[in-house]
């Protein structure tokens, strides 16, 4: 975007969209105007608000192409949205609030898949690592029960409860378990490792099976729809306070890579950090498109006291 002008801009939407000049010219300006916000100080920045545009026209003449193409040449966050579906708090349908909060969370994603395409190569060297581990697995140890367990476990609960996931087993199955953590490593196997490590790396395993544990993925229900409406993470709340579970899974090599990096990289970033950059695109760059305009209005017919039903009011 900081070497795009409005005519580079137009010319790029004239790859994808045909005709529609006036409109495009229309938001390669506004797009620029914004662009040249981000230049001044930060304090004239808050005087200087950018416009909304209103693009009038029949459906399939390229309205929503031309917003959805613009956001992509700008790698800016895009929403799309139904003005029948919003309205305000306390009346029928959802807030208008929301979306805003789908902007960001859309700016969310795309910083952090920023961010995890910036580690990968290293994440994946790692993984690589780990998989190795897994398809020639090392000699298992016999494990001993700790006869003390249930002293253990009221020591802990004196103590707050930090080590209950350790005697419950819960630290037994997290995603950065050694695979060679009770397992003893021969001569043989480190040789057999070194073939399968080549065979990995030509891509010749992708299609054998290895058996995983990863972190049970958390389910969204109607209460934390409701809540996220209300700007509160519910789902986030509860998984600060209970332990992680974790689930055991069989997958061909290239599923089980993926899943794996994606998981790892989840731990290495930091996600304050993608956050304070997501709201910053967002305030920056973020686009919102409203559709259906034209079934709120009211048009010549009379209107009251009562509260209308079909949108924003």
């Amino acid at each position: 975007m900081d070497t795009l002008t409005p005519k580079q801009i137009v010319a790029k939407l004239d790859n994808y969209i045909i005709g529609q000049t006036d409109a495009k010219k229309a938001v390669a300006i506004a797009l620029y105007n914004r662009y040249r916000r981000m230049q001044v100080p930060k304090k004239l920045q808050q005087e200087i608000t950018p416009k909304n545009l209103m693009m009038i026209g029949p459906t399939g003449v390229g309205k929503t192409e031309i917003a959805r193409r613009l956001a992509k040449i700008v790698n800016a966050p895009f929403v799309k949205v139904e003005a029948t579906k919003f309205t305000e708090v306390g009346y029928v349908g959802r807030d208008v609030e929301s979306m805003v909060r789908d902007l960001v969370s859309m700016a969310v994603s795309m910083v952090e898949k920023e961010k995890f395409d910036e580690i990968r190569p290293e994440v994946r060297r790692d993984v690589d690592k780990k998989l190795v581990k897994l398809l020639a697995p090392g000699v298992k140890k016999e494990q001993k029960q700790n006869p003390n367990d249930f002293m253990s476990m009221l020591n802990s609960m004196q103590n707050g409860g930090q080590n209950l996931g350790s005697i419950f087993g819960n630290n037994e199955d997290t995603i950065d378990e050694d695979p060679d953590k009770n397992a003893e490593v021969t001569d043989d196997i480190r040789n057999q490792r070194l073939s399968v490590k080549e065979q990995l790396d030509k891509g010749l395993l992708e299609d054998e099976e290895v058996t995983i544990k990863v972190e049970e993925s958390k389910k969204v229900g109607p209460m934390d729809d409701q809540m996220g409406q209300m700007g509160v993470d519910m789902s986030g709340m509860m998984d600060s306070l209970m332990p992680k579970k974790t689930i055991t899974r069989t997958l061909p090599v290239k599923e089980a890579r993926e899943l794996l990096i994606q998981q790892e990289s989840q731990k290495r970033v930091d996600h304050d950090e993608i956050y304070q950059k997501a709201i910053e695109k967002t305030q920056n760059k973020g686009i919102i498109f409203i559709d259906e305009f034209d079934k709120i209005a009211a048009g010549d017919k009379k209107t009251s006291g009562e509260v209308s039903r079909e949108g924003v009011q």
